[in-house]
Formats: C-alpha cells, sequence, structure tokens
C-alpha cells in the first residue's frame, strides 16, 4: 500500500463521531493537497476492508457527493443518527460539524496542561 493511501485510511479512521471531513481536507493532511479524487478511490477500494467510517466524508460544499439513492440515504442517516444535523439540499454546516485534527490535538494537549 502507498503511503498516502496509508494516511488516508489512518485519517479517516479517526474521524470523531458527529464530525465530518471533505476529500480535499483529507488529501491536504495526508499530504498530498490535489489528490481528492485519490481520497474517493481509497474510500471506494477499501472502506469495508478497513471498516473506515465514510459516510464521515463529504464534498468541500458539506454535501454528501453519491448518486445512489441507497447509499445517499445510508449516509444521511448515519450521519443524523451521529448528531449531524443536515440542512436543505442535503448541506451540512462545515463550521459546526467539520473535524481538525491538527486543532483538536492541540486543544487537547492545552486542556491537559491545564
Amino acid at each position: 500500500m502507498q503511503p498516502f493511501t496509508e494516511k488516508v485510511i489512518e485519517i479517516i479512521k479517526n474521524i470523531p463521531a458527529g464530525k465530518v471531513m471533505t476529500y480535499g481536507q483529507i488529501a491536504r493532511e495526508a499530504g498530498s493537497p490535489r489528490a481528492a479524487r485519490q481520497v474517493v478511490r481509497a474510500l471506494h477500494s477499501m472502506s469495508r476492508k478497513h471498516r473506515l467510517p465514510w459516510h464521515r466524508v463529504v464534498n468541500a460544499q458539506g454535501q454528501i457527493a453519491l448518486q445512489d439513492d441507497e447509499s445517499y440515504q445510508e449516509q444521511l442517516f448515519s450521519l443524523e443518527s451521529e448528531g449531524v444535523e443536515i440542512g436543505l439540499g442535503g448541506k451540512i454546516d462545515l463550521t459546526k460539524y467539520q473535524f481538525h485534527p491538527a486543532s483538536e490535538t492541540t486543544f487537547s494537549i492545552k486542556n491537559e496542561h491545564n
């Protein structure tokens, strides 16, 4: 497995319940900012094998990108069951629900030292 793919898998595994990340954001975090489509491919081919929380990955507009109605509904239900509010047009408020691994880690470290 390529190092980029390994990083993508690790990042997706660490998205907490009730939060989302975008394909492009994951690509940037994994070290290849222009590789959002590779993130899509990794999710498609490795979600089941690695038990990835695939439903926590959305497009840059905060929308579920799946075209298949059954998969769209599954992702919608999974996100809602974790407390993510889905607005009109299937849009998620990224300012509220987007996970930022670096800032979350910094926040956790700061709180541990206080």
